[in-house]
């Protein structure tokens, strides 16, 4: 798919941008077990409790036993028999679920999804990087192998690597550094450091703070919350995949791949069409009508009944109060 994004001009990868989002996992939390022993989460507390003093323990009694101790959610003790993969992490919602962490290298020039790699929830977000750093310079390496895909690729490519706070560490900057890239990392508000003991990241922390405090790095931050964030919408969102129904991170992926490569195909039928979606294609044929007289209201009439026949074929949550207007 890259090396056709390449052949359209779509893939110019001298500029990176790398970010990543949890996905609802196909598991219960009251499902887990716990790793040592598989004794389940209301066994492990009406132990706890008949320990404690209580013989026969009540749920409210399972309640106050649970609520004030700490550790509880730990991946470390805990897993979910049905997705070992899965693993317990707080949902941009505030919710505590069992989840997976998908992390995306995106074009920030073009908005190409370069590379998609799915982790483990609980992985920091410095500790995953690597991970698809490593997956983006492979799947570039074979763009470049096509020469005609090649002539339309920037002559330098991957060297420069935009990224939110959550990425920056002094340990990243180094690692980045040493292969050559320029990073446009977010830092978050630390307060004074002590550089007595790393002298190597303090080089390279004031340089990435000089780059970030620039007007191409003031740019590039501003492109950074448009380009991937369009990226998790249109796969996760409007694709359904916020919630995954495949369990195991070798099933999830393959799908995953699917939705990406679906999403970077709208990207090469946006610049040959005009429209990256058939809902858009479809508004454009119409336009080419519109000159003509007397077929206002054919369209209106046309666009309400393919409307309705698109949300009784392909149903999406966001299509519910059309149908209850319809009941």
């Amino acid at each position: 798919m890259l090396t056709v994004l390449d052949r359209e001009g779509l893939l110019r990868s001298k500029t990176l941008n790398v970010d990543a989002t949890t996905l609802e996992a196909n598991a219960a939390l009251r499902s887990i077990v716990r790793r040592d022993s598989g004794e389940s989460y209301r066994d492990f507390l009406v132990r706890l409790a008949k320990s404690s003093g209580i013989e026969t323990p009540t749920r409210e009694d399972l309640s106050r036993v649970d609520r004030d101790r700490k550790g509880k959610g730990s991946n470390q003790d805990w897993r979910s028999p049905h997705d070992p993969d899965a693993r317990i992490t707080k949902m941009k919602d505030g919710r505590t679920h069992l989840a997976h962490k998908a992390e995306h290298a995106v074009d920030l020039e073009t908005g190409a999804v370069v590379a998609v790699t799915l982790q483990p929830a609980d992985r920091g977000d410095t500790s995953s990087l690597e991970n698809t750093l490593d997956e983006a310079l492979e799947n570039l390496a074979v763009a470049v192998g096509d020469e005609a895909a090649a002539q339309q690729m920037s002559q330098t490519p991957f060297q420069e690597l935009v990224a939110d706070r959550g990425y920056h560490s002094g340990a990243v900057l180094v690692t980045q550094s040493e292969r050559g890239l320029r990073t446009y990392i977010a830092e978050p508000k630390r307060g004074r450091r002590n550089w007595k003991k790393r002298p190597g990241e303090q080089e390279v922390t004031y340089a990435n703070r000089r780059r970030i405090q620039g007007t191409r790095g003031r740019g590039l931050m501003r492109q950074r919350g448009e380009r991937i964030e369009r990226s998790f919408a249109h796969v996760y969102d409007t694709g359904a995949m916020r919630r995954t129904h495949l369990r195991g991170h070798a099933n999830i992926s393959k799908r995953l791949m699917i939705h990406i490569g679906a999403f970077n195909l709208g990207l090469v039928l946006r610049k040959r069409l005009g429209a990256g979606t058939p809902r858009g294609l479809w508004a454009r044929f119409f336009e080419g009508f519109r000159p003509l007289p007397r077929l206002d209201e054919l369209i209106v009439d046309l666009r309400t009944v393919f409307d309705r026949l698109r949300v009784l074929i392909l149903p999406h949550r966001s299509d519910r109060s059309l149908l209850a207007q319809w009941a």
